[in-house]
Order: structure tokens, then sequence, then C-alpha cells
């Protein structure tokens, strides 16, 4: 079992910056890829981004592509997910999962899951 607990959302202006983390206790960390997904409510859990268990492959959403960094510390199991130039459109309930294999985008191919982390973003 691995168990994810996020943090790090919160309120911010259009154009901000925020840092969500996700701290991983249990298996081993390393051995996971880990991902992060946003839900809206009404709408389908949409993927972000995603890197590998040895941190050297990652994966972006367009929607975030060059205004997002994932980054992973092994030493605190920990994965963030780093956001600049956050839009309205990035309100959401974001979501840390961990899968055994390569970093995938789909939310069928993860086995564990966060509760999530509310960012909003105001106009």
């Amino acid at each position: 079992q691995v168990q994810l607990v996020e943090s790090g959302g919160g309120l911010v202006q259009a154009g901000g910056s925020l840092r969500l983390s996700c701290a991983a206790s249990g298996r081993t960390f390393s051995s996971y890829a880990m991902g992060w997904f946003r839900q809206v409510p009404g709408k389908e859990r949409e993927f972000v981004v995603a890197i590998s268990w040895g941190g050297s492959n990652t994966r972006y959403a367009d929607s975030v592509k060059g205004r997002s960094t994932i980054s992973r510390d092994f030493a605190k199991n920990t994965v963030y997910l780093q956001m600049n130039s956050l839009k309205p459109e990035d309100t959401a309930v974001y979501f840390c999962a961990a899968r055994r294999g390569q970093p995938a985008t789909t939310q069928e191919s993860y086995e564990y899951w966060g509760q999530g982390t509310q960012v909003t973003v105001s106009s």
C-alpha cells in the first residue's frame, strides 16, 4: 500500500504561483511513477503531469506545459508540482497518484490516490 497526502493548495490571484506537495508513505516510494490530476465539479478528472520513478521522464498536459514543473525528492518521499502564471481555468481539486511502471496520462492507470487539495485562482 502507498498512502498519499497532498498539501499546498489555496487561493491565489491570476498570474500567481503555487507549489503543491504530495507526501508518500508505505511501500518504496522510488519504485512508483507519480502523477497529478485535477478535477472540477461535473467534469472528468484531467491529467496534469507525471514523472517516472527515477525522475528523468516527465509528461505534461498541453494546458500546463511551460507553466508547471514536477519534481520529486526521494529523501522526503515527496513529489512537488510548481505552478506559475496561474489562470482562473486552473481552478480545480488537484490529486496526486502513484503507479508502478512508466508515467501515464490516464487515471485508470494509477493504483493509489490522495484525497486532493483545492486550488482556486481568482481573476
